[in-house]
């Protein structure tokens, strides 16, 4: 007996007719196979451009909504804030305010908060008129004018002025 004639009901020799239709078969799961493939990229790629397209939008709202942040006139907003510590374990802070002050004022620091202050204190560099410092702490001008310290007991807040 053939290998042919016990998978085959046609007695004789292996059909050539037969191998064709195999590979036929072999290759519509192939493109069965392939196509199951490509759906699922197409699925991926769309499920990826959906994630970009919705970061994308948030960033640009997000971007939007902190240049229109409106201030009412004659007070500060802080708008972003930032904290870490160095290697020393001294805590640095720093933040970004937005004022809307009055002619012949600036942004300035009164009672450890963002305020509008005269500008000639800022200009002198006269920065413990400003009272920067909560109450009961001492304030005092860094030698080298470039901000002022607050101390309480044995704490120490310094504060450096940049633009």
């Amino acid at each position: 007996m053939h290998r042919c004639e016990r998978e085959s009901p046609v007695k004789g020799p292996c059909p050539t007719a037969r191998t064709p239709q195999s590979s036929q078969r072999s290759g519509v799961i192939l493109l069965r196979a392939g196509a199951l493939s490509l759906s699922k990229w197409v699925l991926v790629l769309s499920l990826c451009l959906t994630t970009l397209w919705g970061r994308l939008t948030l960033a640009s709202t997000h971007h939007h909504r902190s240049h229109s942040v409106q201030v009412e006139p004659g007070t500060c907003e802080v708008i972003a804030a930032h904290r870490c510590c160095n290697k020393n374990k001294i805590e640095e802070r720093s933040q970004t305010v937005k004022c809307s002050c009055f002619p012949g004022q600036v942004a300035g620091t009164t009672r450890a908060a963002p305020s509008c202050v005269d500008a000639s204190i800022v200009l002198q560099k006269w920065w413990c008129q400003m009272e920067p410092c909560l109450e009961g702490e001492e304030c005092k001008v860094l030698p080298d004018l470039s901000g002022w310290s607050c101390s309480s007991g044995n704490k120490v807040k310094t504060t450096k002025v940049t633009r």
